[in-house]
C-alpha cells in the first residue's frame, strides 16, 4: 500500500498541495491520480487509432506491416484495427475494466478491507489486465457486437451526460449557498460574489461575441446564429428570473452567481455544438466558399483552426475527468440518491477552497488536524492513510462512473450516430449533424435543470429551502490520519 501511494506521490506531488494547501498527499488522492492517468491512456490510444495520418504513417513506414497485418484479427488490411471499430473495442475493454472493479468493489467502507487493495494497489497487474482486455477485444467475431455495443454506448452516453449536467448545476448552487453564508456573517463576502459574478458573464459576453463572429458568415449559416440567440436568450432568461421577487421568496440565496456559471457553461456547450457539425457550401461574391467552421474573416474564405478544436476537446476532457472524480464523492457522502440530494447541502461557515472535499470537511469539523499532521520534514514527503476508518469517496461509485465515461469518449469520438466513417481529424471541426444535436440537447437540458431548481419550490409541497430547516450537514468522524516518512 505505501509503494503504491509512493508511486502515485511521485507523479504528481503537488497536486493536492495546490488544490488545498496541505503538505502531503492522501493515499485516497493518488489512487485517483493513477486511474485518471490510466483513463487519459485509454483515451490517447483511442485517439491514436481514430487517426487517419497515424494510420497511413503506419501503412507506409512499418517494415513488413502487410504481412503482420495478415496474422493479426483486424482483416489483411488490418481494416479492425483503426478508425471507429477499433475504438469500440479499446472501449468495451476499458470499460469492462471499470465495470468489474464496480462490481467487486461494493460496500467497501474502508481501507481496512481486503478489498480495498485491488483499488488501492497493483498497478502493474491492473496495467496488464486493462492491455489484456484490449487486445482480447479484438478476438470478438464481428457480427452484430459493434451494433449492439453501439447502442450500449448511446445509453451510457446520455447517462454520463445528466451526471455532468447535474455536477454544474450542484457546482453553481453549492458556489452560490456557500459565499452567500459568508455574506450573511461578513459583508466582505459580497464583494467576493460580485467580483465572481462578473467575471462569469463576461467571461460569457466574450464567448458569445467569438461564437458569433467566427461560426457566423453573412450570407450562410442561418442554423448557428438561430442557436446562438436562442442560447443567449435562454442566458437572459435565467439571470432574469434568478432575481424575480418570488423566486428570492422561497429561496433567498438565489442569485446571479448561478446564473453566471450556468451561462458560462451554456456557452461552451453552444461552443462545442458548433465545432461539431458539419460545414456548409456557399455562392459568395462570385465565389464557392466552406464556411460555419471557425475562420480568419467573415468576409473572407474561412480557413480551419486546429487550436479551436484542440481547445474544445482539451475542456471536454477535463469535464470528464472532474465529473468521474467528483460523483464518486459525493456518493459515499449523500448515498446513493446524491443527484438529489446534493442540492439541499448546507455549509457552516464560508470558504474560498468549498469545492475541495477534504478541505470541505475540514472545515464542517472546524479543525484543519490533516493539514497539521501532514507536515513536511527535511528527510521526505509523507503519505497519508486517510482512509482506515472510512473510505473518501466511494470506490464502487468511481469505477461506474469512470465506466459510463469510458463510453461516453467513445461515442465523442466516433461521431455519435455517424460512427461508419469518423476520424480524428474532422470529429471536433468537421463532425456529423448528430453530434451537433447531442451536444444541443445537452445545453438545453441543463438550462431546463437550472430552471427546474429555481421553480422547484412553486411545484413541490412541504418546506421550502428558506424555511428553518437545516438540512444536511455531512460530518465525518475519522481516527487521525497515520502518516509513512518517504525518504527521497
Amino acid at each position: 500500500m505505501a509503494g503504491t501511494a509512493a508511486r502515485g506521490h511521485l507523479l504528481h506531488p503537488l497536486l493536492f498541495q495546490l488544490c488545498c494547501g496541505c503538505h502531503g498527499l492522501r493515499v485516497s488522492t493518488s489512487t485517483r491520480i493513477l486511474y485518471t492517468l490510466l483513463h487519459v491512456l485509454a483515451s490517447a490510444v483511442c485517439c491514436l487509432m481514430m487517426s487517419r495520418t497515424v494510420a497511413q504513417a503506419i501503412t507506409e513506414k512499418v517494415p513488413f506491416s502487410v504481412v503482420l497485418c495478415q496474422h493479426l484479427p483486424g482483416g489483411t488490411d488490418c481494416e479492425q484495427l483503426v478508425g471507429s471499430s477499433a475504438v469500440y473495442r479499446v472501449c468495451f475493454g476499458t470499460a469492462c475494466f471499470h465495470l468489474a472493479q464496480a462490481a467487486l468493489l461494493l460496500n467497501v467502507r474502508s481501507s481496512s478491507d481486503r478489498r480495498a487493495q485491488l483499488h488501492n494497489g497493483f498497478w502493474l497487474p491492473k496495467l496488464l489486465v486493462l492491455m489484456g482486455l484490449w487486445a482480447a477485444s479484438f478476438f470478438i467475431p464481428e457480427d452484430n457486437f459493434i451494433r449492439v455495443w453501439h447502442y450500449t454506448g448511446v445509453c451510457g452516453g446520455f447517462a454520463f451526460i445528466l451526471i455532468q449536467l447535474v455536477l454544474i448545476t450542484a457546482f453553481a448552487h453549492t458556489w452560490n449557498k456557500n459565499w452567500l453564508t459568508g455574506a450573511a456573517q461578513d459583508k466582505r463576502w459580497y464583494l467576493a460574489v460580485l467580483l465572481a459574478t462578473a467575471t462569469f458573464y463576461i467571461l460569457a459576453s466574450g464567448a458569445f461575441s467569438f461564437l458569433y463572429k467566427f461560426y457566423t458568415h453573412p450570407a450562410a449559416c442561418h442554423l448557428n446564429k438561430a442557436l446562438l440567440a436562442i442560447n443567449g436568450s435562454l442566458c437572459g432568461i435565467m439571470s432574469f428570473i434568478s432575481i424575480t421577487p418570488c423566486v428570492r421568496l422561497k429561496q433567498p440565496r438565489s442569485g446571479l452567481l448561478q446564473s453566471s456559471i450556468i451561462s458560462c457553461y451554456v456557452m461552451y456547450l453552444t461552443f462545442s455544438a458548433l465545432s461539431s457539425r458539419p460545414p456548409e457550401r456557399v455562392l459568395y461574391k462570385g465565389q464557392n466558399l466552406t464556411v460555419c467552421f471557425p475562420g480568419l474573416q467573415q468576409d473572407e474564405l474561412q480557413t480551419e483552426d486546429t487550436t479551436v478544436a484542440v481547445l474544445g476537446a482539451a475542456i471536454m476532457y477535463a469535464c470528464v475527468l472532474f465529473a468521474c472524480n467528483e460523483a464518486s464523492y459525493l456518493a459515499e457522502v449523500f448515498g446513493p440518491f446524491w443527484m438529489v440530494k446534493v442540492y439541499s447541502f448546507e455549509f457552516k461557515k464560508p470558504s474560498c477552497c468549498f469545492c475541495c472535499p477534504e478541505k470541505m470537511e475540514e472545515e464542517l469539523r472546524g479543525t484543519d488536524q490533516a493539514c497539521e499532521q501532514a507536515e513536511e520534514s527535511a528527510r521526505g514527503q509523507f503519505i497519508i492513510q486517510d482512509e482506515q476508518d472510512r473510505v473518501v469517496y466511494s470506490y464502487s461509485a468511481f469505477h461506474f462512473v469512470f465506466f459510463l465515461a469510458s463510453l461516453y469518449v467513445m461515442m465523442t469520438l466516433t461521431n455519435w450516430f455517424s460512427y461508419e466513417n469518423a476520424v480524428l481529424e474532422t470529429t471536433f471541426t468537421h463532425g456529423s449533424w448528430s453530434t451537433f444535436w447531442v451536444k444541443v440537447s445537452s445545453c438545453w437540458a441543463c438550462v431546463l435543470l437550472y430552471l427546474w431548481l429555481l421553480l422547484s419550490p412553486f411545484c413541490l409541497h412541504g418546506s421550502p429551502q428558506h424555511q428553518h430547516s437545516t438540512g444536511p450537514r455531512i460530518v465525518r468522524r475519522r481516527r487521525a490520519p497515520q502518516r509513512i516518512n518517504v525518504s527521497t
